[in-house]
């Protein structure tokens, strides 16, 4: 078994655990962090051990993201990258469905697991058919255009994360808006530089239906401001660009200062 197809298993198969399992715990899979890949080292943006909580999956998320081994070829990374992006999105929407109450965003977690499992099945056929693929970026020069878009996707998801604020519903809402703004972003870098039609395909059904999402759970947090705990206050930049955070810090877009929300 080559290694994407090693890789393909793991994230296919921890992931598909997740299936109408609402009540049972995430499971977390975790890589060799030390691997080379297509992005800079995010340990420093990472706050303490993962966890059976939404920030902790983000963080186990990372570090498979980081563990899988980019071989060059744009649509085939892209394709590895995004599956392990998407099973993060299944292992908090199963945390969603097992400790969160609200109804709303449990209706929307059974569907991005739903539709995020799909799609990694997508996903994983691209990659097992391009794994021997040319080579046609840098991955290790942080100069190489697709290399740049996909450390500025990873890099804007985990900056400023702040602590869980106690709700799963809460945490569920803040932690999905940068995770689809990244998945966004990543597309949007597919779509660029990508060469594989059902990869570029995949790419704008993505973003069609995470940026939708994405306005859905900003209703939900308006709707819900009142309920946030004092240690779980959101930040926006003043400069209207989408940058935002559960703390207090730099805008992942901007660099300007993030201020409080009234």
């Amino acid at each position: 078994m080559n290694s994407s197809a090693r890789l393909l298993a793991t994230l296919v198969t921890g992931t598909l655990l997740f299936t109408g399992c609402g009540d049972q715990k995430s499971a977390a899979t975790t890589t060799d962090p030390k691997a080379p890949t297509a992005s800079t080292d995010h340990s420093a943006m990472h706050h303490g051990p993962a966890t059976a909580d939404m920030k902790g999956l983000m963080n186990t998320m990372m570090t498979n993201m980081e563990g899988a081994k980019p071989a060059g070829n744009t649509d085939r990374d892209f394709a590895l990258m995004m599956m392990a992006h998407h099973k993060g999105a299944v292992e908090m929407s199963a945390l969603e469905l097992k400790e969160g109450t609200d109804a709303t965003l449990r209706a929307m977690a059974e569907k991005i697991s739903a539709d995020q499992q799909q799609e990694i099945l997508v996903l994983q056929e691209a990659a097992t058919r391009l794994d021997a693929a040319p080579a046609n970026y840098k991955p290790t020069d942080p100069a190489d255009p697709f290399t740049r878009q996909l450390k500025a996707s990873m890099d804007g998801m985990m900056l400023n994360l702040g602590e869980p604020s106690g709700s799963v519903d809460q945490d569920y809402a803040a932690l999905m808006i940068p995770h689809h703004q990244s998945a966004v972003a990543m597309a949007q870098a597919e779509l660029t530089h990508g060469q594989d039609s059902k990869l570029k395909q995949l790419a704008q059904q993505i973003i069609s239906a995470q940026e939708q999402e994405i306005k859905q759970f900003k209703v939900w947090q308006v709707k819900h401001a009142g309920q946030i705990k004092p240690g779980a206050a959101l930040y926006e930049c003043p400069m209207g660009d989408g940058g935002r955070s559960n703390a207090p810090g730099k805008c992942p877009k901007c660099g300007m200062d993030l201020e409080k929300k009234a």
